[in-house]
């Protein structure tokens, strides 16, 4: 579990030199980038707190007017990408006036190609790095959620661009045991490509509320909630991990005194209003250590946004600057609420969870693997008759086993009788199938066997016990003549009869 802060980011919209306000972008002490927002008196009468002119607010990082749409997504966006590819909730949301590039910088502009915002950047970072790693299989779902006077609709839903708004079915909250929010009738596609994945938020986009105002020729009338549902498993792994990634463009606040817009736009404004006056309570709420309660439940936007703020998320704010003189107060309140939001704090912790299929096929296997054991163990066979796979496999493994010219080699089998005895009859068929030697040519083989090494003696050995006898043949003659004794011979009668005596001196006896 890692606590983390949310990140906030300042992005201040191209305008005329003209009508710019005077605003500075500093570094405090500490190294961190501040903005410094300037207010002439004459423009403080009555306006913001009294009449102090210097504003400085802090923020992780403050993008200019000349930043463009690759350098806000590399430094807002691909961090927080990266890590729900790991399995880590992500949400970034843009917060401002209406008219200060908030869908510029959520969706993109739809004249250039540069000007792709960080949804369809992200959707091609996404895949990108999915296929760099071959070695996970990844899953990836969208959905597109908008909330338009405080009732949710599907912007993915195939009859919302041939239907009435209040003619489809609205999406529901679902709140379960643990808390978590489930939405009904929100529909959730899976995309196999980037392609698909932009397809789907072209279809969103379409479908989007949208009307003008004199702050915004086309203002978004309703916040959007962007999701991408990632599942990431490894080959051979028992666990997924599943994220989730909130890209949200929220609706713009306006004072409705200073537009003077009525009827249905009027009614729109209140909504948008309320639903983000609600936010701003969640926001206090959860900045206050000793608060014990949080609001979630006023608003249907902040209750699907209950992990992105507080909880078990990785969330980015981008606040958006109108710098206009007429727009200066408007901005003020953005970045002060940009000051609260920072300082809450959210436990992330990595969503891994055992995926059912593996563990079941992983479960089966271990029950197997036992029931060898003990059968092995007791002595008792097991009753069910070996599969054609399990044959196959001991086939394979024998031949293997045959063919492999290292003498150390080992046939493993693991503890089951039944495919020990397989392997034995395999064995047995291999030597009986073949080929047999000639009858003729077996028994020469044994009749050369026999005379020459079944003997008592061999011929080596024969001609060693002859040169033996002569030798002691010699001797006793010698002895009989030196004594005068040679007319009888005590050894007559009395020699091997075995031997061969005609080489021997004693055969003139």
């Amino acid at each position: 579990m890692v606590k983390q802060t949310i990140q906030i980011f300042a992005r201040i919209k191209p305008t005329k030199q003209s009508k710019t306000g005077i605003y500075e972008i500093n570094d405090d002490e500490e190294g961190c980038p501040c903005l410094q927002l300037i207010v002439p008196r004459e423009l403080a009468s009555g306006f913001i707190n009294n009449k102090k002119e210097n504003y400085s607010f802090r923020f992780n990082r403050i993008f200019d007017q000349k930043t463009v749409q690759d350098e806000v997504f590399s430094c807002v966006a691909q961090p927080v990408i990266d890590n729900a590819l790991e399995g880590f909730n992500g949400t970034i949301f843009a917060y401002g006036q209406t008219g200060s590039g908030k869908t510029f910088t959520i969706t993109g502009g739809p004249e250039r190609y540069t000007d792709r915002g960080i949804i369809p950047r992200s959707l091609s970072y996404i895949f990108d790095t999915i296929q760099k790693h071959t070695e996970k299989v990844y899953t990836v779902l969208i959905s597109y959620l908008e909330i338009y006077n405080e009732n949710g609709y599907d912007l993915l839903d195939p009859k919302h661009e041939a239907a009435k708004l209040e003619d489809l079915p609205k999406v529901s909250l679902m709140e379960d045991a643990d808390q978590n929010i489930h939405l009904k009738n929100l529909t959730v596609h899976q995309a196999s490509s980037e392609e698909d994945a932009l397809n789907l938020l072209f279809m969103g986009d379409t479908n989007r509320m949208i009307a003008e105002t004199p702050m915004n020729q086309a203002s978004s009338r309703s916040h959007c909630i962007f999701t991408v549902h990632l599942t990431c498993k490894e080959e051979g792994s028992a666990t997924i991990r599943k994220a989730k990634l909130h890209l949200v463009d929220l609706a713009g606040s306006e004072r409705v005194s200073k537009t003077g817009v009525n009827g249905i736009i009027l009614t729109e404004a209140k909504y948008i209003n309320l639903s983000l006056h609600y936010l701003e309570q969640v926001i206090l709420a959860l900045s206050e250590k000793n608060r014990q309660h949080v609001p979630y439940r006023n608003s249907m936007m902040t209750s699907v946004l209950r992990d992105s703020l507080g909880g078990n998320c990785m969330t980015t704010m981008i606040a958006t600057c109108s710098m206009e003189k007429s727009n200066i107060d408007e901005s003020i309140s953005t970045c002060r609420f940009a000051q609260r939001v920072a300082m809450i704090k959210n436990e992330v912790t990595l969503n891994e969870e055992l995926d059912p299929r593996l563990l079941i096929a992983k479960l089966k296997k271990e029950n197997a693997d036992l029931r060898e054991q003990l059968a092995m163990a007791t002595g008792e066979q097991l009753s069910e008759e070996l599969s054609q796979e399990n044959i196959e496999s001991c086939e394979k493994s024998v031949k293997l086993y045959l063919h492999d010219p290292d003498p150390e080699s080992t046939l493993e089998m693991g503890h089951d009788l039944r495919k020990i005895h397989k392997c034995f009859k395999i064995f047995k068929r291999i030597v009986l199938e073949k080929p047999q030697a000639p009858p003729h040519y077996i028994e020469s083989i044994s009749r050369e066997t026999s005379l020459t090494e079944v003997g008592p003696y061999r011929d080596a050995e024969t001609m060693k016990l002859k040169e033996l006898l002569e030798q002691r043949d010699n001797e006793i003659i010698r002895h009989h003549f030196a004594t005068g004794s040679i007319g009888a011979c005590p050894y007559q009668g009395s020699l091997p009869v075995s031997l061969d005596c005609d080489a021997s001196p004693l055969a003139m006896w």
